[in-house]
């Protein structure tokens, strides 16, 4: 349990597993209120329960679905009375192949459900708070939105279109509203294991720092970017790499 109530309230997409449950618990350590979001409620519900349901809410709903954003803003207005902070981790990844083979409703989806939702959401909270209360915004990126990212291109492209979103609204909400985006390499969740599992020890080693993220170090990223301590970033893509972009350098 927190020490004390900040008296922040936080919203997180797809945070019933992983990235989203590790920044949950990241804000909620610091005495956040928090909904969490996503598909399954059955594992939200657990994700809830496990988080603390006397200071956590779950809103079932696919995040592409304006109906639930809408939801999703106003039932943490009704527990809460506020919606201090939104976190954009929802996403998908349903192909793995090169560009040229892609299918264009795949590609549609993917930008669907990770960039168009998150601009919904940005919407969503924007008109029920922090329009008029200020707060911050932090959308979940990728290092595959900042460099090629082979055989997860659709990915790749969604996630470097959340960066410039980012931007965008940083841009028209300032000085109310601060936003900005966190780009991880490879975390350890169930979402990125074809990217590592079975394979963990190699795939560290390419790492500078040796290791693989683990979930908690996006939640301390996503806490430091809705704190006093960040009051003047905005628009600005956080890369949270273990050194893997020092790779690139020469030698």
């Amino acid at each position: 349990m927190p020490e004390q109530d900040s008296g922040k309230v936080a919203l997180i997409t797809g945070a019933s597993r992983g990235i989203g449950y590790g920044i949950a618990e990241a804000l909620l350590a610091r005495g956040d209120r928090v909904c969490i979001t996503g598909r399954n409620e059955d594992a939200l519900k657990e994700a809830v329960e496990a988080l603390g349901a006397d200071r956590v809410i779950g809103v079932a709903g696919k995040a592409h679905d304006e109906a639930h954003q809408a939801a999703a803003v106003e039932r943490t207005m009704e527990a809460f009375g506020r919606v201090d902070f939104l976190v954009n981790n929802a996403g998908t990844n349903p192909v793995f192949g090169p560009m040229a083979d892609l299918d264009l409703d795949v590609a549609r989806k993917v930008f669907e459900t990770n960039v168009v939702s998150a601009l919904g959401f940005a919407q969503q909270t924007w008109r029920a708070w922090q329009r008029d209360n200020g707060g911050a915004i932090v959308n979940i990126a990728s290092v595959a939105g900042v460099s090629a990212s082979p055989f997860i291109g659709a990915y790749g492209m969604s996630k470097a279109a959340m960066v410039n979103l980012s931007v965008q609204l940083a841009h028209e909400f300032a000085p109310k509203v601060r936003v900005n985006s966190i780009a991880p390499a490879v975390v350890k969740t169930k979402f990125a294991a074809a990217l590592y599992e079975g394979r963990e020890e190699e795939a560290a080693a390419a790492y500078p720092l040796g290791r693989l993220g683990v979930p908690s170090d996006i939640g301390g990223a996503a806490a430091f970017l809705t704190s006093d301590q960040s009051d003047w970033v905005t628009g600005q893509t956080l890369v949270v790499d273990g050194g893997i972009f020092l790779n690139a350098g020469v030698g």
